[in-house]
């Protein structure tokens, strides 16, 4: 028998004692009162009432000191001969481990070595722990491991739990940024008729009501430029998007996406806006206008440099040319008047480009912009080729088409990859850094080292 089957057992058994004597070991309340941080924060000599989930544990006989974590950090707990009950000593001593989530009553004091601690009068099991966590020491190191059990990354490595913190004050950040523009934010259909909106192979469903295919959005474009014909001229969405394509470290085949458009609006405006609104939620999620990369500085600060697409690229007017190009790009910069022929949703600016604009920094293309095709005529046609050099047997977006010959006002639409941005501020290098549960091969497969 394993030295884990063997925790798994004794572990089992006390939870079996439990339950003889009448505790459950799963209760469905807890009386806590006070978080983690709260409690090192009161004056010394208050009576606290916190839980949380015990992280270490050492018993040195007539004294026991144990860790508990929870969402707000941790504290150290003392049990004490003389100043903690007995019972309660001996109930901790025989029955609580590691892993356990339990509540705790007593007051706040200062050990010897200064540090502020609970000294224990009462412990209640919350959930017994079956399963015994990583050592502390050796821990969850595997990415592939800490990829698949979040969970435990969570629990075990604290910096984990920042980056996520730093992915929801991101997208505060940009929500509130568009609230304060006036925006209005919408929600448009995940599943959709026509698999259309960009140039994507989509994930395809069954609606079994209908007994009809339908596709995974591979982008909400088409939809929020229905509602500026309708009417609205100031709307945004995040949205789920699904792409059926490959996995590296800067594509996820489901990722986050930031979409916002507004009438009487052109692309030269549109990046003005859009510097604002980079450098501002990179100083309210940073704290100051820079990004840390590799130990290196990158200030985000206006106005971006701007460079044409041609001049990129040195004249070579391919999506390849500009993904190898870019790579040495740090400072946030504008790439601009891309090629006509793999822009089918933009504004022409001439019989050969459009007027378009993507956002670099670090070498990543974290944002895509234009002043929107408003052309019905136009848009059609390009539709037609762009389906014939796809070899695509769907059928373009008729409906839109259709919308657009109502007519929508002049406009310009943004796009931001959420989760590109989010690696760029927490300074991490691939997506499944900042995505809670990224999707993984079955265990045993493993993962390509570079994902």
């Amino acid at each position: 028998m394993g030295r884990e089957e063997q925790i798994i057992n004794e572990r089992k058994r006390k939870i079996a004692e439990l339950q003889k004597q009448g505790i459950d070991p799963y209760p469905a309340k807890s009386d806590k009162k006070q978080t983690a941080e709260e409690c090192s924060k009161v004056k010394i000599g208050t009576s606290v009432k916190t839980a949380g989930r015990l992280v270490t544990k050492r018993d040195l006989g007539k004294i026991a000191f144990a860790n508990l974590q929870d969402s707000s950090g941790k504290i150290q707990i003392v049990l004490q001969e003389g100043e903690t009950p007995k019972n309660i000593k001996d109930f901790f001593k025989k029955y609580v481990d590691s892993g356990d989530f339990i509540g705790v009553e007593g007051k706040v004091f200062k050990t010897k070595t200064k540090q502020i601690s609970i000294l224990v009068k009462k412990v209640t099991i919350l959930s017994k722990s079956i399963l015994p966590l990583p050592e502390k020491w050796h821990g969850l190191q595997d990415k592939e491991d800490r990829y698949r059990k979040r969970y435990l990354d969570l629990i075990m490595n604290p910096d984990t739990k920042k980056v996520f913190e730093k992915r929801s004050e991101t997208i505060k950040g940009l929500r509130d940024f568009l609230n304060n523009q006036g925006f209005l934010e919408v929600d448009t259909p995940v599943l959709q008729a026509i698999a259309g909106g960009a140039i994507a192979k989509p994930f395809i469903t069954k609606y079994n009501a209908y007994d009809t295919d339908v596709y995974m959005r591979i982008a909400p474009e088409l939809y929020l430029k229905r509602l500026l014909v309708g009417g609205f001229e100031k709307v945004f969405e995040f949205s789920r998007c699904f792409r059926n394509e490959g996995v590296d470290w800067s594509h996820n085949p489901e990722f986050t996406n930031l979409e916002f458009y507004q009438a009487y609006m052109e692309y030269n405006e549109l990046m003005k806006l859009a510097e604002n609104m980079i450098v501002e939620v990179v100083k309210k999620v940073n704290g100051k206008a820079e990004i840390m990369r590799a130990g290196k500085k990158i200030t985000v600060k206006k106005p971006f440099k701007r460079i044409t697409f041609d001049k990129l690229t040195k004249g070579k007017m391919t999506d390849e040319a500009f993904k190898e190009a870019i790579k040495n790009i740090k400072e946030p910069t504008f790439i601009t008047d891309h090629p006509l022929d793999i822009s089918p949703l933009a504004k022409k600016k001439d019989d050969k480009t459009v007027q378009r604009f993507q956002i670099i920094i670090d070498g990543i293309e974290i944002a895509n912009a234009f002043s929107e095709l408003n052309d019905p005529l136009d848009q059609e046609e390009r539709f037609i080729e762009q389906s014939k050099k796809k070899g695509d047997k769907h059928e373009h977006d008729k409906d839109f088409v259709e919308a657009l010959k109502y007519g929508m006002p002049p406009a310009a639409g943004f796009g931001i990859g959420v989760d590109r941005f989010v690696m760029l501020l927490a300074d991490k290098n691939s997506l499944r850094e900042i995505l809670l549960f990224p999707f993984m091969k079955p265990e045993g497969q493993k993962e390509e080292k570079k994902n």
